[in-house]
């Protein structure tokens, strides 16, 4: 297993050693101690979620309060989607700034996204299965969302825009300038605060 941190501060690409036979093939698609020397703390799962997307859905720009936030291990199980982090910490030297990997079913990467970054993904296939490892569980009142569509945030889908599928919470959901206004993004040193209190726990 290889852990590549992105240019996205606190978050990482993790690629998998596959092993194939005639049979099909074999990984460890998560290491919880191969994470933890990458990140400084274990990953406290507290929930997992799987979705299924139509080519061309669109899921986010999604993040929640910090603390607890929540932080996600994120794989694709079928299918390929181009996964997005994004950087909403005001004051981080990345703000507004993203990063994004390439989830599939053939080299089978994770990406690591620490608690109080914006989370994206579009389906690049039919059928698009992702599958999560998140660290809190789901709280509404407490998760909040960017348009994707945001063009200060300037996300390359790769495909037509015209076959992108959004929900209308997700287009309905103010600009990075907007939440930022608005008083609703993480703090660049409360988040370093919290994950400094995350691992002196380890």
């Amino acid at each position: 297993m290889q852990i590549r941190e992105l240019k996205i501060p606190d978050s990482y690409e993790i690629t998998p050693k596959q092993f194939g036979d005639d049979r099909g093939v074999f990984l460890e698609w998560y290491r919880f101690d191969r994470l933890e020397e990458a990140i400084g703390h274990p990953l406290d799962v507290a929930q997992a979620n799987t979705s299924v997307s139509k080519r061309g859905v669109v899921r986010g720009i999604h993040f929640a309060d910090v603390p607890p936030s929540q932080a996600k291990y994120v794989t694709a199980t079928r299918g390929t989607v181009m996964d997005f982090v994004i950087d909403i910490r005001l004051g981080s030297p990345t703000f507004g700034q993203w990063d994004s990997v390439l989830l599939d079913d053939v080299d089978r990467r994770a990406i690591y996204i620490s608690e109080g970054l914006g989370h994206c993904f579009v389906a690049l296939t039919d059928d698009a299965t992702v599958s999560y490892l998140v660290t809190s569980s789901f709280n509404a009142e407490r998760e909040h969302g960017i348009n994707p569509l945001d063009p200060e945030v300037g996300l390359d889908f790769g495909i037509d825009a015209d076959s992108l599928l959004l929900s209308p919470k997700d287009t309905d959901a103010p600009s990075l300038a907007e939440a930022a206004a608005a008083g609703a993004l993480p703090d660049w040193t409360a988040a370093r605060d919290y994950y400094d209190s995350l691992n002196a726990k380890a």
